[in-house]
């Protein structure tokens, strides 16, 4: 009842793990134009720690921070945000048996395993730092 009640293009974000709060298959059987997250990687959108974490922590390494800032951690989102957008490299599609993915509803974040995360998020992690 209350994926039903929601405005119009919902954002659900179902993270408890193992099991999310509603499982991606019930929810968009409530409605079609559901944006929806798990914890999980068997399910589009995994919204995990491990997307920002090791390369937030490298960046505050590389520039010598003495702590890590609000500033820092929005570079880090704005990082993420930004290769979400960008065309999805072939090794990324290959790792997860995909043939194509492109920014939408079912892709807002990168894939953990998109090798381009190490450069770009600490990159600008440490520019941030030392902004």
């Amino acid at each position: 009842q209350l994926v039903k009640g929601m405005a119009k293009n919902p954002i659900i974000f179902a993270l408890a793990n193992p099991d999310p709060e509603i499982l991606p298959s019930v929810a968009h059987a409530m409605r079609d134009d559901i944006l929806m997250a798990t914890g999980r990687s068997d399910f589009p959108n995994q919204v995990n720690n491990a997307l920002c974490f090791p390369y937030l922590f490298r960046g505050a390494l590389d520039a010598k921070a003495k702590q890590i800032t609000e500033k820092m951690k929005i570079a880090a989102a704005k990082a993420l945000s930004e290769l979400a957008r960008e065309p999805v490299p072939a090794e990324v599609l290959a790792a997860y048996q995909l043939k194509s993915l492109s920014f939408g509803k079912d892709y807002i974040i990168p894939k953990p395993f998109d090798p381009r995360l190490l450069l770009r998020v600490s990159k600008a992690v440490a520019e941030a730092a030392n902004d």
